[in-house]
């Protein structure tokens, strides 16, 4: 008896279709599964044995052949568990061939029947809703799946509640959106700028990133509150969009981050560590996972001690600042991933960290801090758009008034009104730091164009500086309501440009 149920192969945030087709034929017993698998599907065989096992059910003593197509593709991951059991058990004439007609199905086998979690189910879901399949999930994926195919999503806990289901036995629960999720992320908290002593300065330059989506250095001594802002950048991003959540939540489905409560509202902040692995930050490995640059993809990407981090891995940020985007190529697989991220980053002076602190300086400054900063390549750092130094807190700060500081929500109004603005004029999640340059040259006033030729001719910065002033000047304008670029913001822009 020949009998056939649908999967997914994943390739990246793209999936394709897989064919899983079991056939009973007589011969001395066996189990066979070809197509390419690897060993998570080679060794589904003694769990799917177990599985149906534990409900009293027994393979008949026969050969058994299990087809994986097409077999041009390699298939990967434990997820083929529940499909080669399904179309098993409709071999076997347990459930019709009807029941699992229309269907995508995805999930691990326990040696118990019990359906365990698995990764990629967002994308999964995605694509059965496209083409108007149901999909059978884990139970503790339900909340990825549900949020876009709502309708169309069985997920049983175990092999034996989904036999009773399609036998009508006993029928699976419609499962519903969790709505605390939603209500939960408003009182989320992340810390608050009120929380911050003194360093005006560096808050100001916080906001204009937030607001243009720029790149930003902070160069500081240690303990003057670099890592503290950057952790409450997030605060003062306005939300992500629906389609942004999903973007973003699928990413996370595909690296097996998620944590079974749907869809992933707020902005991602990912901060590695400098001990991080080139595969680690890009991603790859057997399966080309995403990487640090992708899970922070509409979000923030924050690197503390910059010069600190491998040469190879800093390098990797060079392509997806440009494009929003990393290819991880590797011999079996080119995967792209969307890498839209704003960079943070912090580093110290030099290497003992209190160049231009007077009484801690080390008896190899200034040289020492020249050479500390000659770690990172000058196209990493003409990709940042605000260099600022962050001095040490004075006395007179800590006096301040945490409630008469500004706190994360007015500072997070003023961007959402800015960011307004831009999305007005260029469409609808498109900010400063997206648009290429020479469609912003327009708005330049002549006073502020003429200052604008005379830096680059005096400091003589790269096109793409001189581009990236332009975005930068844009965004200050944008703070203020002006239309036009006005020579005072291509000052303040020039301002924050560093020159190597």
């Amino acid at each position: 008896m020949h009998a056939s149920v649908k999967t997914i192969a994943f390739f990246g945030i793209s999936v394709a279709e897989v064919d899983v087709q079991a056939q009973i034929l007589n011969g001395l017993p066996s189990f066979n599964i070809v197509g390419l698998p690897d060993k998570a599907v080679a060794e589904s065989r003694e769990r799917i044995r177990a599985s149906l096992f534990s409900m009293g059910i027994s393979f008949p003593p026969k050969r058994i052949t299990v087809n994986l197509a097409p077999a041009g593709i390699q298939k990967e991951g434990s997820h083929y568990d529940l499909p080669i059991a399904l179309a098993l058990i409709v071999a076997m004439g347990i459930i019709s061939q009807e029941d699992v007609f229309n269907v995508i199905a995805m999930g691990e086998l326990s040696l118990t029947g019990s359906i365990s979690r698995v990764v990629g189910v967002l994308p999964a879901s995605v694509y059965a809703k496209k083409t108007d399949r149901v999909l059978i999930c884990p139970k503790d994926c339900a909340q990825e799946a549900v949020w876009v195919n709502d309708s169309l999503v069985l997920a049983p806990g175990n092999l034996l509640d989904l036999i009773n289901h399609f036998k009508g036995v006993q029928f699976l629960p419609k499962i519903v959106p969790n709505q605390d999720q939603v209500d939960n992320v408003k009182i989320s908290n992340c810390g608050c700028f009120s929380e911050i002593k003194g360093q005006l300065l560096a808050k100001r330059a916080m906001e204009i990133a937030a607001v243009g989506g720029h790149n930003i250095l902070m160069l500081g001594p240690p303990g003057v509150g670099k890592s503290m802002m950057a952790s409450r950048i997030v605060g003062i991003l306005p939300p992500m969009t629906a389609e942004e959540s999903l973007n973003v939540t699928t990413i996370y489905s595909l690296a097996g981050k998620m944590d079974g409560n749907g869809l992933i509202l707020r902005r991602p902040f990912r901060t590695p560590h400098h001990s991080a692995s080139i595969v680690a930050i890009v991603g790859g490995g057997n399966n080309a996972r995403p990487g640090e640059i992708s899970l922070a993809h509409n979000g923030v990407l924050f690197l503390d001690e910059l010069p600190e981090f491998s040469r190879s891995a800093l390098e990797s940020l060079r392509q997806p600042l440009e494009s929003g985007e990393i290819t991880i190529a590797r011999a079996n697989n080119h995967v792209t991933y969307p890498a839209k991220i704003q960079l943070i980053a912090a580093m110290n002076p030099c290497r003992c960290g209190y160049l231009g602190v007077e009484g801690k300086e080390c008896s190899r400054a200034p040289r020492c801090g020249s050479e500390y900063l000659r770690k990172i390549s000058g196209p990493l750092l003409d990709r940042i758009d605000i260099y600022i130094d962050v001095p040490e807190v004075r006395v007179q700060d800590f006096y301040q008034d945490k409630s008469q500081l500004e706190t994360s929500d007015v500072i997070r109004q003023r961007v959402i009104q800015a960011r307004e603005i831009q999305y007005r004029r260029y469409g609808r999640n498109k900010t400063n730091s997206e648009i290429e340059g020479t469609e912003l040259e327009k708005y330049l006033s002549d006073s502020a164009r003429n200052l604008l030729y005379s830096f680059v001719d005096k400091a003589k910065i790269s096109a793409r500086g001189f581009y990236r002033v332009i975005k930068l000047a844009r965004t200050l304008a944008d703070m203020s309501a002006e239309d036009s670029i006005a020579e005072n913001y291509v000052a303040e822009a020039l301002g924050y440009r560093r020159i190597v």
